[in-house]
């Protein structure tokens, strides 16, 4: 019978927490399945911090507690998101794996971007009976919703995943675990300070909660760094203003500024050839960083990516709520934030063989 990757993956954490420290071909024969699998799922479990990988064998991360499979079996955790196809996957994908390790059950709930039915999703969800809810609410992007009341009020536990809530607001209280964008932001140029360039412009997108925690993190290391900081170049119609943004960088080039940021993905890999039809290469004309990292590396020349720990923020999320179905309201208000990495890639002068 096949198994699925998230069973799969749940069977290699029982191995490894039953015997303390396994090597990579004994653990592919103990649970019967090619060892090239078992290193792709050990590789996906450590990117999540579910494992530990040293000198091709595999261990739980230090300081791991007790067997999580004890704390989550037979729970129902809820999970609302806004999307699915991309940035979500990830973490959708971490939290299916921490889920299934546990022994939980998750159920998936979408609330699309364009959309304001957020409570009715989450209604929905209860009805599956659920333990706890990992939300990701469709709040504007730069402040809070209007009125968060009915968050607070839910009937089960609510973790809310790569949102932060206003202080003061009602939502204020309520655990988070998230991607820390502006370290992100400032990570990416940083690099590019080392690369010897006095001003960075960021090309940004303005319809999500990402981008707009992106503008924030420009605005806050361009004043760490000593950097000129630039206006925005807006992005205000995802994938149909290409031609203007790359105009718009031209000619920030031609007067000495030879370094992007750009969010997200998509609009870093439009920009790349009509950047070039206006004599702009990267890295030779211009450095080029993208934000996100969903599809950087798949571009016809792999992009300098700012890496959000997605998949380990789906983890860590349901990992927490775990803790608090466990522990109760005596546990203590969380605020996780999970560091971005950067991956340097041809774009910034970097290896091409680094994906």
């Amino acid at each position: 019978m096949t198994i699925t990757a998230e069973q799969r993956r749940a069977r290699i954490l029982h191995v490894v927490r039953e015997l303390g420290t396994v090597r990579v071909m004994d653990l592919a024969e103990r649970i019967d399945t090619a060892p090239v699998t078992v290193r792709r799922d050990v590789a996906a479990l450590a990117e999540s911090g579910l494992l530990r990988r040293s000198h091709g064998a595999v261990s739980m991360p230090l300081g791991t507690a007790a067997p999580v499979a004890a704390t989550g079996r037979d729970r129902v955790i809820g999970m609302l998101v806004p999307t699915v196809g991309s940035y979500f996957d990830e973490v959708i994908a971490g939290a299916r794996t921490a889920a299934a390790a546990a022994g939980a059950r998750l159920v998936l709930g979408i609330a699309s971007y364009e959309s304001s039915d957020d409570r009715a999703q989450v209604d929905q969800l209860l009805d599956a009976g659920l333990d706890g809810l990992l939300l990701t609410p469709n709040w504007h992007p730069g402040g809070d919703i209007a009125d968060s009341t009915w968050i607070r009020d839910l009937p089960v536990p609510a973790v809310l995943v790569e949102r932060i809530a206003a202080p003061g607001s009602t939502a204020a209280g309520l655990p988070t675990v998230g991607s820390d964008h502006h370290y992100g932001v400032l990570l990416a140029l940083r690099h590019l300070v080392t690369l010897g360039h006095e001003s960075v412009l960021l090309a940004a997108r303005e319809d999500s909660w990402t981008a707009h925690q992106v503008r924030a993190g420009y605005a806050d290391a361009t004043g760490r760094l000593g950097l000129e900081p630039r206006p925005v170049i807006e992005i205000h119609r995802p994938g149909l203003d290409t031609d203007a943004v790359a105009e718009r960088i031209a000619a920030e080039a031609a007067d000495g500024v030879r370094a992007v940021l750009v969010h997200n993905d998509h609009e870093a890999i439009q920009l790349t050839p009509a950047l070039r039809a206006r004599g702009l290469r990267a890295p030779e004309d211009l450095a080029l960083i993208s934000y996100d990292d969903v599809f950087a590396a798949l571009a016809a020349q792999p992009l300098t990516a700012v890496s959000p720990p997605k998949r380990a923020v789906g983890t860590a999320a349901v990992e927490l709520m775990l803790r608090r179905l466990t522990d109760g309201p005596g546990l203590p208000v969380h605020h996780v934030r999970l560091l971005p990495r950067l991956k340097v890639r041809t774009s910034c002068g970097g290896d091409p063989r680094q994906q």
